[in-house]
């Protein structure tokens, strides 16, 4: 029970948390930041662009450390891409009456690509005695793997039918996959008006910001 217990709370703690630590370093980060702003603050000039300047370079810095190394964000996006049909055939092999390490050897060998590699460590770890959750932790480095491994874990040790589990999480992650497709394609709308935005900046901020503060000195001036 105190193994068990362990491995479970050391999937639990190799999980995606959900919001990660950047791994963009600080200098890269404070120069972006610095950069955007001294262009913004240049661009719409004087103490106006300053004002301007100072949020928009803090924004820049806060973009810039979300970013997700390349390496990292093809991982993540091929095993976003794999996890649905990767669930369904574990699903099908388990159906098939395979046990658990034969279902993950041998969708790893068919899936192949990161998801498949972990698929198939984590199959030599439960045919060498691994614990479960130990073996199925080899998933757990990525949110859609993760979701495959806390169904295997908790199968494992409620003795649920992990086949009929599967099947539920390919279906939800089928429906998130697209959310994000659509949510990418909206982001890339964004970013195609954003320098347009940035292009009128000035103009607005010269033809419809500063008359009303120049209006305003005036008055208190009088």
């Amino acid at each position: 029970m105190l193994r068990r217990n362990a491995a479970r709370d050391r999937l639990r703690r190799i999980c995606p948390p959900g919001v990660e630590a950047s791994t963009v370093p600080v200098a890269a980060r404070v120069a972006a930041g610095l950069a955007a702003g001294a262009v913004t603050a240049l661009l719409v000039g004087g103490w106006v662009g300053l004002a301007v300047g100072v949020p928009v370079g803090a924004v820049a810095a806060r973009t810039v450390a979300g970013l997700e190394p390349a390496a990292s964000r093809r991982i993540r996006l091929r095993m976003l891409a794999d996890a649905p049909f990767a669930a369904d055939l574990l699903s099908t092999v388990l159906r098939s009456g395979a046990p658990p390490s034969s279902a993950a050897g041998a969708v790893g060998a068919v899936l192949g690509g990161p998801l498949g590699d972990r698929l198939t460590r984590a199959a030599a770890d439960l045919r060498s005695g691994r614990v479960p959750a130990d073996a199925w932790a080899r998933l757990a480095d990525t949110v859609p793997g993760a979701r495959i491994a806390a169904a295997a874990v908790r199968s494992s040790e409620s003795g649920g039918a992990f086949a009929v589990g599967l099947e539920r999480l390919a279906l939800e992650l089928r429906v998130e996959r697209n959310a994000a497709s659509t949510a990418a394609v909206q982001r890339v709308g964004v970013f195609i008006v954003l320098p347009l935005g940035l292009c009128f900046l000035p103009a607005f901020v010269l033809a419809g910001l500063a008359p009303v503060v120049f209006t305003i000195f005036g008055q208190f001036l009088r």
